[in-house]
């Protein structure tokens, strides 16, 4: 038996969500094509016959230029150094970049076994790869530098056969059955969130916030109520659409994630809320058991 925990890291928008997805066969993490949409560390269970990892998807390490970035890098931070792998995910479909090298920087001071994780290979010519490869194994001493895809699933298996080799532990933390620390309704929240920054693209940011208002279920169908919290009018207005149109969609495409997390069917409607007043925001989420980064 072994086990252990190995955190996701990188800049924004490298896949580390999807490849969270792709090792687990399922939909945890939510995806976009935004900057900083994990907000939050979310925990993925791994278990087979005699394997358990706790994968941990961190917030995109990134130079900070507000108060909000400094919060999700030092989320990121603290799991890297309470994790016994590091996955130091880049898109090789980019190449190595500053933000790359600034997280690099970073991790070099820790004393962790670090894969170089190169994602998106799948819109890579071979030859270059292999160029990359040769320049990037130089910048620092990697346990492993693995090519994969994480959306298409290339080379994901042989990536977690190779972790096996650097796990210590021999207890199982969690049940076989768990997949998430995360709460049911948290998901839920989130499935709407995806929606939300996907369909708006960059006139919604990635502050927004989703909230489960009421859940009630029978054995075969789900009523839920999830409010989307914005600071700004204009943001309210943006997410509504034209005669509701942007969140009548909203509301379609998330509960069509939400029944295959439930495997039910669901009935889900979506408000808009706007606060500006950030001392209002906060005392209307710690209602639900919130704060503005959960």
């Amino acid at each position: 038996m072994k086990s252990g925990f190995v955190s996701i890291v990188g800049r924004p928008n490298v896949g580390k969500s999807t490849l969270l997805n792709s090792i687990l066969e399922r939909k945890l993490a939510i995806t976009s094509n935004v900057s900083g949409t994990t907000r939050n560390v979310i925990q993925g269970i791994y278990n087979d016959d005699d394997t358990q990892i706790v994968f941990v998807d961190t917030p995109g390490i990134h130079k900070p230029k507000d108060k909000l970035g400094t919060i999700l890098n030092s989320k990121a931070y603290t799991m890297e150094e309470d994790c016994d792998v590091i996955l130091f995910l880049i898109d090789g479909s980019k190449g190595f970049g500053r933000g790359d090298n600034f997280i690099l920087e970073r991790i070099k001071d820790l004393e962790k076994p670090v894969f170089l994780v190169i994602n998106k290979v799948d819109e890579v010519n071979k030859e270059k790869l292999l160029s990359d490869i040769d320049q990037l194994k130089d910048l620092y001493d990697f346990k492993e530098i693995i090519p994969i895809s994480a959306l298409k699933g290339v080379n994901v298996g042989d990536l977690i056969k190779t972790i096996k080799n650097y796990l210590t532990d021999d207890v199982r933390y969690f049940d076989e059955e768990a997949i998430t620390n995360v709460s049911r309704n948290f998901q839920i929240a989130e499935l709407v969130r995806e929606k939300v920054l996907r369909l708006t693209r960059e006139e919604v940011p990635h502050s927004v916030t989703c909230l489960v208002k009421h859940y009630e279920e029978t054995k075969d169908k789900a009523v839920i109520n999830v409010v989307i919290v914005v600071d700004r009018d204009n943001l309210k207005k943006i997410i509504i659409g034209r005669g509701g149109k942007m969140l009548k969609q909203i509301g379609t495409e998330a509960r069509s994630d939400i029944e295959e997390l439930l495997g039910k069917r669901v009935y889900l409607e979506t408000f808009v809320k706007a606060i500006p007043n950030w001392r209002d925001r906060e005392k209307y989420l710690m209602e639900f058991g919130l704060k503005e980064l959960d």
